[in-house]
């Protein structure tokens, strides 16, 4: 499977310029961001040789873990993109560069607070709930404005922007939660132009949310392959 991960990653790059080439904003930077969750460090470090820069991690553990092996790749980025507990926070403040992932004041303020100085600012996004599914994190869109003045007080954090996960299902319902994110996109930049990031799309939907504005996809298994969980912090 590792010699596959370059080809994956060349074919994933081919389609993601074709799809931009047909956006009517095609001039906006689209990031990739090659989730590797579950996957081994070594997989990790192949996709790196063949030129992938950012990753996304879902568990601090896993993160920490994988941050400390491959602390020889130094241009390697970490996005933690998964749900964050409070007392998992350390590890994220101390071994993440971006996280995705922000849906309560208390979470922020842990990472504010356990940054480390000598890092740069922690770069974060609010997650936004856009499909209103109990059981999904993130806030509701009523809340972004609240949540975003109060994130962007805090000392070495930066506010980027918004991230969204939304409810698998048919195209036109995707459509409509992308549609929203975007909007919502807009109002966040009316009062904070640097928080143009937004979050959204996988390998299953990928270019439907380009089509609505995305800025940085997440690939896990268009690049990797099929996950293992059986093994994880």
């Amino acid at each position: 499977m590792m010699n596959n991960i370059a080809e994956q990653l060349a074919v994933a790059y081919q389609k993601l310029a074709k799809n931009c080439e047909q956006r009517p904003d095609s001039s906006v930077a689209v990031q990739l961001i090659a989730v590797s969750k579950t996957q081994p460090s070594a997989a990790i470090e192949t996709a790196y040789r063949a030129g992938q820069r950012h990753f996304g991690e879902n568990y601090p553990q896993e993160l920490a873990s994988k941050a400390i092996t491959l602390t020889h790749l130094p241009e390697l980025t970490w996005h933690f993109i998964g749900p964050l507990q409070s007392n998992k926070t350390r590890l994220v403040a101390e071994h993440a560069n971006w996280v995705h992932s922000i849906d309560r004041l208390k979470i922020a303020q842990r990472l504010s607070e356990q940054r480390p100085a000598g890092l740069p600012d922690l770069q974060v996004l609010l997650q936004i709930n856009i499909s209103n599914e109990a059981a999904k994190s993130g806030i509701a869109a009523v809340e972004m404005l609240a949540l975003a003045a109060a994130v962007n007080a805090l000392p070495r954090l930066q506010l980027k922007g918004l991230m969204a996960i939304p409810a698998p299902g048919e195209q036109q319902k995707l459509a409509e939660d992308f549609a929203a994110m975007q909007q919502l996109s807009m109002q966040l930049q009316k009062h904070y132009p640097n928080a143009s990031e937004l979050s959204m799309g996988m390998s299953d939907d990928w270019p439907l949310a380009l089509s609505y504005g995305a800025t940085m996809i997440r690939l896990g298994t268009a690049i990797f392959g099929a996950r293992n969980y059986d093994k994880h912090e």
